[in-house]
């Protein structure tokens, strides 16, 4: 067995794991590692901020289904990246997440950036340890990924004291074993899960990432015909149904737990498949499901099947493996059922109701759709402004489409480029608003030192607009008159000159304030090679 420095071992480690891209932003405790890795297979991908770092690896992560490799500096590095880890532990991110530190040999003394690594890491990852013995550390690499991958997915932290890898290993570099968890129910139990969704007058299905996880979306799109099942997105930011299909309801919203209950309150047979119930910041204390309601609930994350309401089955399997046992006995028992069309319906779970269209963002979409190649991939964080994206680029296509999920701003841009960076061949638009950019629009400053060809769209309305809707709703539950909202949604003073920002990282862009700037706009978009910028000037 090879003897050479743990420092030198991890690199090695990371080869063998195909392991190709480190996001992060050095610090001088990581320093020692980052000079063993300067000439190795795994390229590092600077970031000035490590909220960018983290925000490119979920991207990276969510479209190559791989685990993304992060470099955090120390307990302030760790802290400036704790609110993207928490979207990544969220969203269920293969992350593995290595943080330095000065050394073992120093925590007796308090020294300056002290921290208990392992206990800040904990509330917002799956696993988070720390090797204390050069003669581990490529075993507790490989147990960092293999929990990382393993469902329900997740990001794990690595603690790596400097003096630790400064000492010599002779622990030789394996590929990592990931256990296979596509496991199906006993027969017994589908053909009870068909026996409980069949039956009812008003059937429903909530879906969530997970049916996208484990490639779902087909037995899903035959097991809701076959029941005449509205869908519903719950955790749903990847393309687990088609939104053109006629029974795709809408997403259920992410805030208040009434909005749920309008939509799920007369169901009486419901499938909840690879998705937490519910997602709201404000969730109803009371099942919002009838009293007779029959509820099976599909997952391979056991910890959300009944979390907070009862099932009458929990299945705790594969989502594709189960569905298609499901269908089978549905085929079985009764003939298919004709989908019908549900009524249109707002990501909120309320009706839709006429709305004004701003010209220049309904115009730049329609224009942008019109000229994008049919592979285009879609990085969504537009918030209040994502309509029109609904509308003219449905999601269809499995990994052709991704959402923030979370609830961390400033996931659009860096997420972009890490879907760049795991899918180069594909053309990449990210769409972000003027006040979720502003948390990581350094990110651009990466995309243009590293040639990443993904394309930028901040859509600008001068506010932090989701907080207008939102308070609106509050002023209404407690009967408070509307009134104007605080100035602390404000961002139009001094204004914000985003293509001025873009240029001084490197990136050209244009700014579209006029529906006759659309087109010079999309084209230029279009032919500039490397990353490019649209401040999309919006009501």
């Amino acid at each position: 067995m090879r003897a050479r420095p743990g420092k030198a071992a991890i690199f090695e480690q990371f080869a063998v794991d195909d392991i190709r891209y480190m996001f992060g932003n050095p610090g001088t405790v990581e320093q020692g590692f980052l000079d063993a890795g300067e000439n190795a297979a795994t390229d590092y991908v600077l970031a000035l901020h490590e909220s960018v770092a983290v925000g490119m690896a979920d991207g990276y992560a969510r479209a190559a289904q791989r685990p993304a490799l992060v470099q955090l500096h120390s307990g302030v590095g760790l802290g400036n990246g704790i609110g993207m880890l928490y979207q990544a532990l969220r969203g269920h991110s293969p992350l593995v997440v290595l943080v330095g530190e000065a050394g073992v040999r120093y925590d007796a003394m308090d020294a300056q950036m002290a921290a208990d690594l392992v206990g800040m890491a904990e509330p917002v990852t799956k696993y988070a340890t720390r090797v204390v013995d050069p003669s581990s550390v490529l075993r507790v690499l490989r147990r960092a990924i293999k929990i990382a991958m393993t469902p329900p997915r997740g990001p794990a932290v690595v603690v790596l004291p400097a003096d630790v890898l400064d000492q010599v290993t002779t622990e030789p570099a394996l590929p990592t074993p990931l256990p296979a968890t596509r496991t199906a129910p006993e027969p017994a139990l589908t053909a009870q899960a068909a026996h409980l969704l069949l039956g009812g007058a008003e059937p429903l299905i909530l879906m969530g990432d997970g049916v996208a996880a484990s490639g779902a979306q087909e037995e899903l799109r035959a097991v809701a015909e076959m029941l005449g099942a509205p869908v519903w997105g719950v955790n749903s930011s990847e393309v687990n149904f088609d939104t053109t299909h006629p029974l795709y309801a809408g997403q259920l919203g992410h805030m208040f737990g009434t909005d749920s209950e309008r939509v799920v309150a007369t169901a009486d047979r419901v499938l909840i498949v690879g998705t937490y119930v519910f997602p709201e910041v404000f969730p109803s204390l009371h099942s919002p499901f009838r009293d007779d309601a029959r509820i099976v609930h599909v997952d391979l994350d056991t910890y959300e099947i009944a979390k907070n309401f009862p099932v009458d089955l929990g299945l705790a399997a594969d989502p594709q493996l189960t569905l298609a046992g499901i269908r089978a006995e549905l085929e079985r028992r009764r003939p298919h059922r004709a989908a019908t069309a549900p009524p249109a319906s707002t990501a909120d779970g309320r009706p839709a109701a006429p709305a004004a269209q701003d010209p220049v963002l309904d115009g730049f979409v329609r224009r942008l759709a019109e000229r994008a190649p049919d592979d285009l991939v879609v990085f969504d964080e537009a918030l209040t402004a994502g309509a029109p994206l609904a509308r003219y680029l449905p999601p269809r296509t499995p990994g052709r489409f991704f959402q923030t999920r979370g609830g961390s701003l400033g996931v659009g841009i860096p997420g972009a480029m890490g879907v760049k960076l795991a899918r180069p061949e594909l053309p990449v638009v990210g769409f972000s608003g003027d006040g979720a950019s502003m948390y990581t629009f350094q990110a651009l400053w990466t995309a243009a030192r590293h040639g990443l060809d993904a394309k930028f769209v901040v859509c600008n309305n001068g506010r932090y607009r989701l907080l207008d809707h939102n308070i609106e709703q509050y002023w209404r539950q407690l009967g408070m008159p509307p009134h104007a909202a605080p100035r602390a949604f404000d961002l139009s003073d001094p204004a914000i000159r985003f293509t001025e920002l873009a240029a001084a990282l490197g990136v050209a862009g244009r700014r579209v304030a006029r529906t006759e700037d659309i087109d010079e706009a999309v084209a230029a978009m279009w032919a500039h090679p490397g990353p490019f910028l649209v401040d999309l000037v919006i009501e």
